[in-house]
């Protein structure tokens, strides 16, 4: 009688966020995490004093820097792991509107710090590199179109993601940055195959991509001297490549021992987009395959737990932000093994690098964020008729 005289009172949800997060959260994923940013850590103590030599620091200067880095990075994650799928797309959208703003203004404010790609901003006492914050709230704001289109008299959210990749992967190109552009490009394809794009159109985008690539083969110095270097039957030794290869062959099943690595004293950047080699040469083989199993375990359970979301858009962005944090660390391990050519790519959370290990931290935390348990019917329901 009461709730018919002054309303039924909302139902809510009293249990508190830290013990709701923590029963809901993928907890497998969060500490394969914090285990490969402990590699990172344990590696950098050995890739970073040589350089830190070098440029007069201390011996430790870049370690410190990673860990207060990582510090961020760990705690964006986690922040970001507790936000509802609804508020993760509201930061993806201003996160995108801000990131693809300082991508445009590369050009004219930018920096290549003498490396022939304008891909940083100068802050001084650190740089910011706009692409790795772009790409996790791309893959989310993408995702929200496609999901959109999936609506009856939806908005046309297909061709809008497309238009809008094709815009991102022109800017990245004009850097040059061609494998942040294939990554973008790659985690968008995996999206609209999920999305039920027909075969025929991604046969055809893969063409395209074939062409652009023989385009900026006979256009871009830059691009034709690393396929060039990647496809030569003889590995020039004294190129990061060349080192790599060597430290990695060195290194064996079980390394040659702590310390001991050589390879740090002669790659540029051992820290950063070859921290592999550093790792195979120490700790041999074992270390890799560890670092290998980690990565492909967060990919793995991430999709298996996306297999059960009925959400069309909580299901798109968590496959592509999935697919964008396993298909990096197979760039960068395949250029280190010479699967792949030099892209210039970093190992998430091992590598080096206050923007890679920051953005990092967004991307891992809306992907923790999309895959937390919920409570609803499981899609098999949907397709069996069944929806409780």
């Amino acid at each position: 009688m009461t709730e018919m005289v002054y309303g039924a009172r909302p139902v809510t949800d009293g249990e508190p966020i830290l013990p709701k997060w923590w029963r809901t959260i993928d907890k497998w994923s969060i500490s394969c995490i914090l285990i490969l940013f402990g590699i990172g850590l344990l590696l950098g103590l050995a890739a970073s004093p040589p350089l830190a030599a070098r440029n007069g620091f201390d011996a430790f200067h870049y370690v410190q820097r990673q860990s207060a880095f990582g510090l961020m990075a760990l705690s964006a994650m986690a922040i970001v792991s507790m936000m509802s799928p609804v508020a993760v797309r509201r930061l993806a959208v201003l996160g995108f509107l801000g990131a693809f703003a300082a991508l445009a203004l590369l050009p004219i404010f930018g920096t290549d710090f003498g490396k022939g790609a304008v891909r940083w901003y100068s802050l001084g006492f650190a740089s910011v590199q706009p692409s790795e914050f772009l790409k996790p709230a791309f893959i989310v704001v993408s995702a929200w179109m496609l999901a959109a289109s999936q609506d009856i008299n939806g908005p046309p959210g297909r061709a809008l993601s497309f238009a809008m990749t094709v815009v991102i992967v022109s800017f990245l190109a004009l850097q040059p940055d061609f494998g942040q552009a294939a990554l973008v490009l790659f985690g968008w394809g995996v999206m609209y195959f999920v999305a039920g794009a027909p075969m025929l159109l991604l046969i055809g985008m893969a063409g395209a991509v074939v062409a652009v690539g023989m385009f900026a083969y006979n256009n871009s110095e830059h691009f034709a001297r690393r396929i060039d270097g990647f496809l030569s039957a003889e590995v020039d030794p004294t190129t990061q490549l060349g080192y790599a290869t060597n430290a990695i062959r060195e290194g064996g099943l079980f390394g040659v021992g702590v310390g001991e690595g050589q390879v740090k004293w002669s790659l540029p950047d051992a820290h950063t987009d070859f921290i592999i080699a550093v790792a195979a040469e120490e700790y041999g083989l074992v270390l890799v395959l560890i670092i290998i199993a980690l990565y492909a375990t967060v990919v793995i359970r991430s999709l298996l737990r996306l297999m059960r979301e009925r959400d069309p858009f909580i299901r798109l962005a968590g496959c592509g932000l999935a697919a964008m944090f396993g298909v990096q660390a197979m760039i960068n391990m395949g250029v280190a093994v010479r699967l792949l050519p030099a892209k210039g790519m970093t190992l998430p959370f091992v590598s080096y690098g206050g923007s890679s290990l920051i953005a990092g931290g967004i991307a891992v935390g809306m992907l923790l964020a999309f895959t937390r348990t919920r409570p609803q019917g499981e899609i098999g329901d949907i397709l069996r008729g069944r929806v409780r």
